[in-house]
Parts: structure tokens; C-alpha cells; sequence
């Protein structure tokens, strides 16, 4: 089965290794993974290649696209890699991360992609790859009406990667059952910590298990500084009553200035970085999660079974949403603004050190079911 994965990631890396994380599930198939978005650092399967686009990004306020060269002439460049790529792969499936439920600003090549796809015999599969939680937007009638109108005309199956014992599409979609494809959901998509990871990272880093390990993470880092910084000076205080060694990963996209200051002020016992490739890992490793409450991270989170405090990004629904339903579930904190003040967020996260360790039970294999779905969609029909 040829399986070619359009992800575009415009404000963090979720995005990204999400669908990593499903191509690493497709073991048995050749994948080609389209990354349209700033590059990231991560070592590739072999049966997957990574096709690179010219990276657009949206702007601060998410209204328009940017690029460092002339816009016109990158769309231009972009729609035209795209459409001779589906012609030379002629694949099985075609996997839309989240179009068309969002990246409406990438329609310029994903309805002209989708227009080829159809004409291609045989015709390939074609999916929406879903999250657990839409994004509401400013006019959600308008919305729905067009993401009906483009799933009913150009999707056979539309996959959310969520349990929905957590979320279900309809809470952030009311329009679902107007949907003439296949819905289904695979549970959610998680990375798995490594067998052992949690005696290794901690061997790598000189601490007993009577030794406390905090991570404090932000994903891309473009919206976590408040958090970091907070994590930070709170910290510090913690680490004044006992042996507490901290792993602060700031992401990439954090501004320099804000990873400077939060080096600068990093003590003994206290380590900044950009980013961790084995995150997952030292998650498993940790006593405490200190982290934004987006999709992977939470996930991360879950399949290691560790203690958690999030901070949902609050610009939109997404963040908050779900971490409320996981702390319902018993797994994990939730934050507020507030209590990002150094004294309360330390009381916090003392308090969530000195608890036992979280529950909750949540699907996470939805990398695996996606694969299996996929493949059975493809064998019998578009009714799966």
C-alpha cells in the first residue's frame, strides 16, 4: 500500500509528530510524508520519505500566510511539486492532516491535489486525519457548511484520533452526522516511552529513584514562554527544600531572547534546552510533567503514566477542553493563570510531587488502529 500524507504545521510541531507517529505505524507500506512547515529535527523510518515543501507559516494573528520569498511565486512552486508528486507516486491512500476542517489558507494546492487524485485509476482512498478537538472559529455556521460540503464531495473516511470516551467530534463539530463518509475514531495517537527508559534516562543523568525529576516542556515553545519562565523561578524554590533536578526543553521556536534569559538564570540541578529527541523518554523518566496541554504532550504524558500539570494555550478552546476532560479522568492538573505566580505554582507542583501517581484510562493505540484501518478501507472498498 502507497500512502502519501499531506501535514502542514503552522504554529507548533503537534502537528508533525502526530503524523510521524502514524507513519511509523504503516511499517509494512511506502510512505511519503509532505512537510509544508518550518523543518524539524527527527530521524525518519525507512519505508517513510519526507517530501519537503517550501515552508509558509501563518502570521501572529493567524490571518494570512508568510514566507521569506514572494508568496505568489511559493504557492505557485508548491501546488506544482504537490501535483507532480501524486502523479509519480500514484498512491493508495491520501491522508489530509486536517483539511478540510482547518488550513483553509492551504486550499490553493489541496483542492487542485485533490482535484488529480480523483482522476487518478484507480482512484486512491482519500482521509481527513483528525485530532481530538476543532478550533472553533469566527463565523461556525459558515464553516461547518463548507467542511461538509468539501468532506461529502472529495473524502471517503474521515479518522479522529481520539477516544471518544475524552472527545467526540460532534462536541466541536455539530454538523457530523451530515457527513457521507466514513467516520471513525482510532483512539488516541501516542508515542511510546522505550522499554526501560525510565531506569536509563535517569542512570544517563546520575539520579537515584529517591532523586525528583521534573520536565518542563512547551512544545514548539512559540506560545509557551510565560509557562517556562513560571516553571522556572517556581522551581527554584522547590529545589530550596530538597534535591530536585529539573530538564527545562524550550522548543524550537521559542524567541531567542526568552531562551537566553531562561539559561542565564538555569542553577545547579537545572538543565535548558531546545529540544529533546527522545522526549518520550525522559518523560517516563520524570517524577512531574510541567507542561502547555496540547495534544502529544498530554498523550506523552499518558502512556508513561507520570504526574502532570498543564497549562491550556488560551487563545483558543482546544488546550483547555482537553485538559479538562483528562483531569476529570484523575490524569493530570490543570493550571490556571493564576497560579502561574511563583509561590502558588511551587505549591502546586509540590502537592503534585506528593501525590500518587495519576489514572485514567484512555485508547492510545491510535497509531496502530489508523494503519489497521486504512489497510482495510483499502481492501474492502470505501465502506471499509
Amino acid at each position: 500500500m502507497r500512502v502519501l500524507f499531506y501535514c502542514q504545521h503552522v504554529l507548533g510541531m503537534g502537528h508533525f509528530f502526530r503524523a510521524l507517529e502514524i507513519c511509523r505505524a504503516l511499517s509494512d507500506h511506502e510512505v511519503v510524508l509532505v512537510s509544508g512547515g518550518p523543518g524539524v529535527e527527527e530521524t525518519l523510518p525507512d519505508h517513510v520519505r519526507l517530501f519537503s515543501l517550501p515552508p509558509l507559516e501563518m502570521d501572529e494573528n493567524f490571518t494570512a500566510l508568510q514566507t521569506d520569498a514572494d508568496l505568489v511565486d511559493v504557492k505557485e512552486e508548491r501546488k506544482n511539486r504537490l501535483l507532480a508528486l501524486a502523479k509519480e507516486f500514484s498512491p493508495d491512500v491520501f491522508l489530509a492532516e486536517l483539511f478540510p476542517f482547518g488550513r483553509k489558507a492551504f486550499s490553493f494546492e489541496l483542492l487542485p491535489l485533490l482535484t488529480a487524485l480523483a482522476q487518478q485509476r484507480p482512484r486512491p482512498l482519500v482521509v481527513s486525519s483528525l485530532r481530538d478537538i476543532l478550533v472553533e472559529k469566527g463565523d461556525p455556521v459558515a464553516w461547518e457548511d463548507r467542511v461538509t460540503r468539501l468532506v461529502n464531495q472529495w473524502f471517503d473516511l474521515v479518522l479522529i484520533h481520539a477516544d471518544p470516551r475524552v472527545a467526540e467530534l460532534s462536541e466541536s463539530f455539530s454538523r457530523t452526522g451530515d457527513l457521507t463518509a466514513a467516520v471513525r475514531y482510532t483512539g488516541y495517537v501516542a508515542r511510546m516511552p522505550s522499554p526501560g527508559a525510565r531506569k536509563r534516562v535517569r542512570a544517563s543523568l546520575g539520579l537515584s529513584e529517591k532523586d525528583r525529576l521534573c520536565v518542563v516542556s512547551a512544545g514548539g515553545g512559540r506560545v509557551g514562554g510565560p509557562l517556562l519562565a513560571a516553571a522556572a523561578g517556581a522551581l527554584d524554590i522547590v529545589k530550596a527544600r530538597g534535591r530536585v533536578y529539573v530538564e527545562i526543553t524550550a522548543g524550537p521556536y521559542l524567541p531567542e531572547e526568552e531562551f537566553q534569559d531562561l539559561a542565564a538564570r538555569a542553577g545547579p540541578g537545572t538543565r535548558v534546552r531546545r529540544f529533546i529527541p527522545d522526549f518520550a523518554d525522559f518523560i517516563a523518566a520524570s517524577d512531574l510533567s510541567v507542561s502547555m496541554a496540547g495534544y502529544n504532550t498530554c498523550m506523552n504524558v499518558l502512556a508513561a503514566g507520570v504526574r502532570a500539570l498543564v497549562w491550556p494555550f488560551g487563545q483558543n478552546r482546544e488546550q483547555g477542553f482537553r485538559a479538562q476532560r483528562l483531569a476529570d479522568l484523575g490524569a493530570l492538573g490543570v493550571l490556571t493563570d493564576a497560579e502561574l505566580a511563583p509561590e502558588r505554582l511551587a505549591a502546586r507542583i509540590r502537592e503534585a510531587l506528593d501525590s500518587p501517581r495519576p489514572r485514567g484510562d484512555v485508547d492510545l493505540d491510535g497509531a496502530r488502529t489508523t494503519a489497521r484501518l486504512l489497510l482495510d478501507f483499502v481492501r474492502n472498498g470505501k465502506d471499509g
